[in-house]
Protein backbone atom coordinates (compact mmCIF):
# COMPACT_ATOMS: atom_id res chain seq x y z
CA UNK A 1 0.00 0.00 0.00
CA UNK A 2 1.19 3.49 -0.69
CA UNK A 3 0.77 6.39 1.72
CA UNK A 4 -1.78 9.02 0.83
CA UNK A 5 -0.26 12.27 -0.34
CA UNK A 6 -1.83 15.52 0.84
CA UNK A 7 -1.89 18.20 -1.86
CA UNK A 8 -0.11 21.50 -1.10
CA UNK A 9 -2.24 24.35 0.21
CA UNK A 10 -3.84 26.58 -2.35
CA UNK A 11 -2.71 30.22 -2.66
CA UNK A 12 -5.97 31.30 -1.03
CA UNK A 13 -4.97 29.49 2.17
CA UNK A 14 -1.66 31.38 2.52
CA UNK A 15 -1.44 34.38 4.89
CA UNK A 16 -2.18 37.68 3.22
CA UNK A 17 0.78 40.00 2.77
CA UNK A 18 0.38 43.57 4.06
CA UNK A 19 -0.39 46.09 1.36
CA UNK A 20 2.63 48.28 0.51
CA UNK A 21 2.43 51.79 1.93
CA UNK A 22 2.40 54.75 -0.42
CA UNK A 23 5.78 56.44 -0.73
CA UNK A 24 4.26 59.95 -0.49
CA UNK A 25 0.93 60.59 1.17
CA UNK A 26 -1.25 63.73 1.09
CA UNK A 27 -0.28 64.34 4.73
CA UNK A 28 3.40 64.39 3.72
CA UNK A 29 2.66 66.95 1.00
CA UNK A 30 0.77 69.15 3.49
CA UNK A 31 3.69 68.95 5.91
CA UNK A 32 6.13 69.95 3.17
CA UNK A 33 3.95 72.93 2.20
CA UNK A 34 3.71 74.02 5.84
CA UNK A 35 7.49 73.84 6.22
CA UNK A 36 8.01 75.90 3.06
CA UNK A 37 5.56 78.55 4.29
CA UNK A 38 6.96 78.89 7.82
CA UNK A 39 10.60 78.89 6.72
CA UNK A 40 9.87 81.37 3.93
CA UNK A 41 8.17 83.82 6.29
CA UNK A 42 11.11 83.62 8.70
CA UNK A 43 13.22 85.33 6.05
CA UNK A 44 11.81 88.62 7.32
CA UNK A 45 13.74 88.09 10.55
CA UNK A 46 16.90 87.55 8.54
CA UNK A 47 16.38 90.88 6.78
CA UNK A 48 15.84 92.73 10.03
CA UNK A 49 18.94 91.26 11.67
CA UNK A 50 21.07 91.88 8.59
CA UNK A 51 20.00 95.51 8.41
CA UNK A 52 20.69 95.95 12.14
CA UNK A 53 24.01 94.07 12.45
CA UNK A 54 25.74 94.72 9.12
CA UNK A 55 28.49 97.37 9.27
CA UNK A 56 27.74 100.63 7.49
CA UNK A 57 29.60 102.10 4.55
CA UNK A 58 29.66 105.89 4.63
CA UNK A 59 29.87 108.37 1.77
CA UNK A 60 30.77 112.05 1.82
CA UNK A 61 30.04 114.71 -0.76
CA UNK A 62 32.14 117.72 -1.77
CA UNK A 63 29.16 119.38 -3.39
CA UNK A 64 29.95 118.00 -6.85
CA UNK A 65 30.64 114.27 -6.39
CA UNK A 66 30.26 111.54 -3.80
CA UNK A 67 33.24 109.65 -2.39
CA UNK A 68 33.85 106.88 0.13
CA UNK A 69 34.61 108.41 3.50
CA UNK A 70 37.16 105.68 4.24
CA UNK A 71 38.62 104.00 1.18
CA UNK A 72 40.24 101.29 3.31
CA UNK A 73 37.05 100.32 5.08
CA UNK A 74 36.05 96.65 4.99
CA UNK A 75 32.42 97.39 5.73
CA UNK A 76 31.33 96.20 2.27
CA UNK A 77 32.83 92.77 2.87
CA UNK A 78 31.48 92.85 6.40
CA UNK A 79 27.93 93.17 5.10
CA UNK A 80 28.37 90.02 3.04
CA UNK A 81 29.96 88.21 5.97
CA UNK A 82 27.13 89.20 8.27
CA UNK A 83 24.56 87.87 5.83
CA UNK A 84 26.57 84.65 5.47
CA UNK A 85 26.73 84.02 9.21
CA UNK A 86 23.07 84.83 9.73
CA UNK A 87 22.02 82.55 6.87
CA UNK A 88 24.23 79.81 8.29
CA UNK A 89 22.58 80.07 11.69
CA UNK A 90 19.08 80.18 10.24
CA UNK A 91 19.86 77.13 8.11
CA UNK A 92 20.90 75.09 11.15
CA UNK A 93 17.92 76.26 13.23
CA UNK A 94 15.35 75.62 10.51
CA UNK A 95 16.74 72.13 9.85
CA UNK A 96 16.69 71.31 13.55
CA UNK A 97 13.15 72.62 13.94
CA UNK A 98 11.84 70.57 11.02
CA UNK A 99 13.58 67.44 12.30
CA UNK A 100 12.14 67.81 15.80
CA UNK A 101 8.68 68.41 14.33
CA UNK A 102 8.74 65.41 11.98
CA UNK A 103 11.53 63.03 12.89
CA UNK A 104 10.64 60.53 10.19
CA UNK A 105 11.78 62.93 7.46
CA UNK A 106 10.64 62.35 3.91
CA UNK A 107 11.08 63.79 0.45
CA UNK A 108 8.27 66.40 0.75
CA UNK A 109 9.80 67.78 3.95
CA UNK A 110 13.22 68.15 2.34
CA UNK A 111 11.75 69.82 -0.76
CA UNK A 112 9.64 72.16 1.36
CA UNK A 113 12.65 73.03 3.50
CA UNK A 114 14.81 73.78 0.44
CA UNK A 115 12.17 75.90 -1.32
CA UNK A 116 11.26 77.76 1.85
CA UNK A 117 14.92 78.49 2.62
CA UNK A 118 15.53 79.82 -0.91
CA UNK A 119 12.53 82.11 -0.62
CA UNK A 120 13.54 83.20 2.89
CA UNK A 121 17.02 84.17 1.73
CA UNK A 122 15.54 86.30 -1.05
CA UNK A 123 13.06 87.90 1.35
CA UNK A 124 15.83 88.70 3.84
CA UNK A 125 18.01 90.24 1.15
CA UNK A 126 15.33 92.43 -0.40
CA UNK A 127 13.86 93.44 2.96
CA UNK A 128 17.28 94.46 4.25
CA UNK A 129 17.82 96.64 1.17
CA UNK A 130 14.39 98.20 1.57
CA UNK A 131 14.73 98.93 5.29
CA UNK A 132 18.32 100.14 5.01
CA UNK A 133 19.56 103.59 3.99
CA UNK A 134 18.02 105.30 0.99
CA UNK A 135 19.25 103.98 -2.34
CA UNK A 136 19.07 107.50 -3.85
CA UNK A 137 22.71 108.44 -3.24
CA UNK A 138 22.58 111.94 -4.88
CA UNK A 139 19.44 112.79 -2.94
CA UNK A 140 20.97 111.57 0.32
CA UNK A 141 24.14 113.59 -0.37
CA UNK A 142 22.15 116.75 -1.04
CA UNK A 143 20.15 116.19 2.11
CA UNK A 144 23.23 115.58 4.26
CA UNK A 145 25.13 118.60 2.92
CA UNK A 146 28.69 119.22 1.84
CA UNK A 147 31.32 117.43 3.86
CA UNK A 148 28.81 115.61 6.03
CA UNK A 149 29.11 111.78 5.96
CA UNK A 150 26.00 109.70 5.37
CA UNK A 151 25.28 105.97 5.21
CA UNK A 152 25.48 104.22 1.87
CA UNK A 153 22.73 101.85 0.73
CA UNK A 154 22.93 98.22 1.80
CA UNK A 155 24.61 95.98 -0.75
CA UNK A 156 25.20 92.26 -1.12
CA UNK A 157 28.22 91.96 -3.37
CA UNK A 158 28.64 88.16 -3.18
CA UNK A 159 25.15 87.05 -4.08
CA UNK A 160 26.20 83.43 -3.81
CA UNK A 161 25.56 83.70 -0.07
CA UNK A 162 21.86 83.54 -0.92
CA UNK A 163 22.36 79.77 -1.30
CA UNK A 164 23.86 79.32 2.15
CA UNK A 165 20.55 78.95 3.98
CA UNK A 166 19.01 76.27 1.69
CA UNK A 167 22.24 74.31 1.34
CA UNK A 168 22.96 74.25 5.06
CA UNK A 169 19.35 73.49 5.97
CA UNK A 170 19.10 70.49 3.63
CA UNK A 171 22.53 69.13 4.62
CA UNK A 172 21.88 69.41 8.37
CA UNK A 173 18.38 67.95 8.08
CA UNK A 174 19.60 64.95 6.10
CA UNK A 175 22.40 64.41 8.58
CA UNK A 176 20.05 64.52 11.56
CA UNK A 177 17.63 62.13 9.88
CA UNK A 178 20.41 59.69 8.98
CA UNK A 179 21.84 59.62 12.51
CA UNK A 180 18.82 60.01 14.79
CA UNK A 181 15.86 59.37 12.53
CA UNK A 182 13.60 56.32 12.99
CA UNK A 183 14.72 53.09 11.35
CA UNK A 184 12.51 51.03 9.07
CA UNK A 185 11.06 48.06 11.00
CA UNK A 186 12.04 44.55 9.96
CA UNK A 187 9.41 42.88 7.80
CA UNK A 188 7.00 40.85 9.91
CA UNK A 189 5.91 38.43 7.18
CA UNK A 190 8.34 36.75 4.87
CA UNK A 191 7.02 35.02 1.81
CA UNK A 192 9.05 32.56 -0.17
CA UNK A 193 6.30 30.83 -2.12
CA UNK A 194 4.06 27.83 -1.47
CA UNK A 195 5.69 24.65 -0.28
CA UNK A 196 3.96 21.32 0.14
CA UNK A 197 3.49 19.89 3.58
CA UNK A 198 6.47 18.22 5.20
CA UNK A 199 4.98 14.72 5.16
CA UNK A 200 4.60 14.85 1.39
CA UNK A 201 8.34 14.33 0.99
CA UNK A 202 8.45 11.57 3.62
CA UNK A 203 9.75 8.22 2.41
CA UNK A 204 7.13 5.54 1.88
CA UNK A 205 7.25 2.83 4.53
CA UNK A 206 8.34 -0.65 3.46
CA UNK A 207 5.50 -3.10 2.85
CA UNK A 208 4.90 -5.63 5.62
CA UNK A 209 6.03 -9.18 4.84
CA UNK A 210 3.21 -11.66 4.21
CA UNK A 211 2.15 -13.61 7.27
CA UNK A 212 2.54 -17.33 7.21
CA UNK A 213 -0.69 -19.24 7.12
CA UNK A 214 -1.10 -22.51 8.90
Amino acid sequence: MTEAVTPPPSPSDLPELPAPEAAVTPADIRDGAAVALVVGVSGALLGLLWMWLAPRVQYVSNGEAVFLRNTESEARIGADGTFFLLALGFGVLSALGVFLWRRRGGVPLVIGLALGACFAALVGWRLGLWLGPDSDVPGAAAKAGKGVPFDAPMQLLAQGVLLVWPMVAVAVHLGLTAVWGPRDPAPGVEYYGAYPAAHVHAEASAPEPPRATS
